[in-house]
């Protein structure tokens, strides 16, 4: 397209009395068009409209086309035989739900009630029977592992994690993204069918605008999304909402009847008891000092940080502030095991104070 392009943007000069060029010759008929989702977008609005014209000026031999819109595979239809291919998504089997009973406690510490929870909300996407999607709802406090549990399963299905965070819509742009806007602008519904994954990840449900809610009937009660440019069947697919809410009673006051009843399973998770904490601590603490060189390793004490930290962070209950608190710890005793070689250094002095 690009070569025809600038075939047509040519312009040829012919003077009086001189013999003229020999023409140039034409570009040759491609044997194959190849366009990928993200290339509609340089194409303007007018060409998307009319775009059998275009192809039949082309000329291809064969045409290939990635996710288009939903204008341009209508006109094909119309005109020309075409042929679809469907991706196959990872499905959850029975051995995904072995992996994941088996795996969860290495993964996530505590939180023994959405184990069983997962189970038997999984358990549908392994029959024949279920065409559409298993939708759930995680709520409780930051940092329990409700966004560990979602890349968990995405990890037992591959493929890359499709993840949106709502907190960062607020805007009239959030509008377009969701509903459609041109068909050059980046949309949900585009971002579902370019998706390699199986597992849905919407973070932060609570923090989209209740304007907003309308947009996920069709596709909770129905595996369906549609907007201005793309309509997208997801199949058995698993889509997971997360949030901050308290309760159930919570969810269905904000959200309303008609979108809370929607939701296959509400699975709380509940905060880390102070003997969990530490089992996490232990964790983190081990896992960074996996990283660290064997010159590093020399310098620490992996219980004496454990023994610190357990001091710490018996109130924290959060896995995100557990974990920079486990890099900040160590960084700083690594740093002063580094400034204590240096004899006369002032700063080991006030290092020592402020362990």
């Amino acid at each position: 397209m690009d070569e025809r392009d600038e075939t047509k943007r040519r312009i040829r000069h012919t003077v009086d009395g001189q013999e003229a060029e020999e023409a140039e010759a034409s570009v040759p008929r491609p044997t194959r068009l190849v366009a990928v989702s993200t290339d509609y977008a340089s194409v303007q609005e007018h060409a998307i409209t009319n775009f059998v014209r275009l192809i039949r000026e082309i000329n291809p031999e064969h045409l290939l086309l990635h996710n288009p819109p939903a204008l341009i595979q209508a006109q094909l239809d119309r005109v020309f035989k075409t042929d679809v291919k469907r991706f196959d998504y990872p499905v959850v089997t029975r051995k995904t739900l072995v992996k994941f009973r088996d795996g969860f406690a290495d993964r996530l510490v505590g939180q023994r009630s959405v184990r069983e929870r997962m189970l038997a909300a999984l358990y549908p996407l392994t029959t024949t029977r279920r065409t559409k999607p298993v939708v759930l709802m995680f709520y409780g406090p930051s940092g329990v592992g409700k966004t560990e549990t979602a890349q968990f399963v995405n990890e037992l299905l591959g493929g890359e994690l499709l993840r949106k965070q709502f907190s960062m819509f607020h805007s009239d742009k959030f509008a377009s993204y969701l509903f459609g806007g041109t068909h050059s602008e980046a949309s949900f519904a585009r971002d579902l069918l370019d998706r390699s994954s199986g597992v849905i990840l919407i973070d932060e449900f609570d923090k989209a605008n209740t304007v907003f809610h309308s947009a996920f009937y069709e596709v909770f009660d129905e595996g369906v999304f549609e907007d201005k440019n793309y309509r997208v069947q997801l199949g058995p697919a698993l889509i997971i909402c997360t949030s901050n809410y308290g309760s159930e009673d919570e969810i269905r006051h904000v959200l309303g009847d008609a979108l809370y009843s929607r939701f296959d399973a509400l699975i709380s998770f509940e905060p880390l008891s102070s003997d969990e904490v530490k089992q996490v601590i232990d964790r983190l603490v081990d896992s960074r000092l996996a990283k660290l060189s064997p010159d590093e390793l020399a310098r620490l004490d992996a219980d004496d940080i454990k023994a610190m930290l357990h001091t710490r962070a018996s109130g924290t209950g959060n896995v995100r502030k557990l974990g920079k608190l486990v890099d900040e710890v160590i960084s700083l005793v690594l740093v002063r095991a580094v400034l204590g070689e240096f004899p006369g250094n002032s700063e080991q002095s006030d290092t020592k104070d402020a362990a």
